[in-house]
């Protein structure tokens, strides 16, 4: 089995900016999608503040706008792209937010 790292894109938002229901909402549907994906994912990941990005000339641009990862294991990309099925992270419908799937390959030595 391979190893996939989905790569959550889009606006964050605070979760001290939403309500108790909307914070409860949000973590429910995480729970869901965190039981139905089951032992394929691998590490559940982390969200991330915003970052810089380093530039090989020495300067720094504005990073992307990512805010998590979670690592997942599947036989392929196509198997991969199924666990996103559902995801709470695509749920809003607008385009504001895409995973980002990369096989993760392993390091030669």
């Amino acid at each position: 089995m391979a190893k996939f790292i989905f790569v959550y894109k889009g606006p964050a938002t605070d979760m001290s900016d939403m309500s108790e229901d909307q914070s409860k909402a949000v973590l429910d549907a995480w729970n869901q999608w965190i039981e139905k994906t089951g032992p394929a994912l691998l590490d559940i990941g982390q969200p991330m503040a915003n970052g810089i990005s380093l530039l090989d000339n020495g300067n720094e641009g504005k990073a992307a706008l990512l805010n998590g990862y979670s690592i997942i294991e599947a036989a392929d990309i196509s198997s991969a792209k199924k666990l996103a099925t559902g995801h709470p992270f695509l749920s809003e419908g607008k385009g504001n937010f895409a995973i980002d799937i990369y096989e993760l390959l392993a390091v030669p030595m």
